[in-house]
Parts: C-alpha cells; sequence; structure tokens
C-alpha cells in the first residue's frame, strides 16, 4: 500500500542515511520502523515474546530458590 506522511527533515535526513547505509529502500526502513512500534506496545506481543524466552529456558525451579522465595513471601506484610 502506498501512503503519503508528513516528517520532520531530520528524521527523514536520519532514514535516508540509514537506509544508504543498510542498503535498504526508505520503504523498508518505514515499514520495519512501524512494525517494531506497534510490536513494542501490544501487551500480547511482549506476552508471547516472554513465552517463548521461558519455554526455550525450561520451567524448572530450583527447590533451594523456591523455599527461599515461600519463606521470604510469608515474611512480606501485605
Amino acid at each position: 500500500m502506498k501512503t503519503a506522511i508528513s516528517i520532520p527533515d531530520s528524521v527523514f535526513k536520519q532514514v535516508e542515511q540509514f537506509a544508504r547505509r543498510s542498503k535498504w529502500s526508505r520503504s523498508r526502513v518505514f515499514a520495519v520502523a512501524a512494525a517494531e512500534f506497534l510490536a513494542r506496545r501490544s501487551p500480547d506481543a511482549i506476552t508471547e515474546a516472554m513465552n517463548k524466552v521461558c519455554d526455550e529456558l525450561g520451567s524448572t525451579i530450583d527447590p533451594f530458590v523456591e523455599r527461599a522465595a515461600r519463606r521470604r513471601l510469608k515474611e512480606t506484610p501485605w
């Protein structure tokens, strides 16, 4: 899809420089930037990313750490 947007000259110059250095088109720079902007502000995307990391690392809890955490929680005034 094509669209027209207004951006400050300084931002345009930075995009131009980045596009040249990375050999990307301006359209690609803006598309990637918009996608990253939206992903960072989507609670579901953040939760999914955290779940993926937890799945990759595994969910085993060291028994000592679990006991220490439970003990500390019991001592904490709520």
